[in-house]
């Protein structure tokens, strides 16, 4: 990303229609935390859990997104920058406990996993078709966009561990799916991180001119 990318950014969520989409997507994602955790513990699924938080996770931090909009362009890169933040405590809280568990494995249910894990994905594949269009944007706008994006990713590996927790009948792969999603949210808050901090050094930058 150049140093310049500041001077890029066209958007920055002040359109009615993605305030509309976004309000609808905290909804989902609202929805889905209250569904999928609780069925986690149920079906001793560390890969439910895990996607169960990031829908928590992006309930809050779409939230910030939506309040931030027509702030200052300070506010709005210094809410991205905590939402990044937020996002590799979520990564490491993940891969901590996926270590744990494998020390202390369960046998996930893998019909649970499978059927939670599809209306996930539902959910999140209907996110992202609303998002699609303002993918491009200053870092408070793309946050929204990766998140919903790599949880679509995220609700398929669910699935796809469910499917080796069936074939295999072990709780590895809904170990490997949690540490593999634990690696995307580190991944996802790098990106933010970055870009936020860029649009910070580009704002300080026009301040003291």
């Amino acid at each position: 990303m150049g140093a310049h990318c500041c001077h890029e950014v066209k958007f920055e969520g002040m359109d009615p229609r993605y305030k509309r989409a976004l309000v609808v997507v905290i909804f989902i994602n609202a929805l889905m935390f209250i569904i999928e955790m609780p069925m986690g513990f149920v079906g001793a699924s560390q890969a439910l859990k895990a996607d169960a938080l990031d829908f928590l996770g992006d309930t809050f931090t779409y939230a910030l997104s939506l309040y931030v909009i027509g702030k200052s362009g300070t506010m709005r890169a210094k809410a991205a920058l905590f939402k990044g933040l937020s996002l590799s405590a979520m990564g490491l809280w993940v891969l901590g406990s996926t270590i744990y568990t494998v020390f202390y494995l369960n046998q996930p249910t893998a019909f649970i996993m499978g059927s939670v894990g599809a209306a996930a994905l539902a959910a999140n594949v209907a996110s992202v078709l609303l998002l699609m269009r303002f993918k491009d944007g200053d870092a408070n706008v793309r946050s929204v966009w990766l998140c919903s994006r790599n949880d679509a990713i995220g609700n398929i590996m669910v699935m796809v561990a469910a499917s080796g927790v069936w074939a295999t009948g072990t709780g590895w792969p809904d170990v490997i799916v949690a540490g593999i999603m634990a690696t995307l949210f580190l991944s996802g808050s790098i990106t933010i991180i970055r870009q936020a901090a860029h649009e910070l050094a580009h704002h300080r930058t026009a301040a003291a001119e």
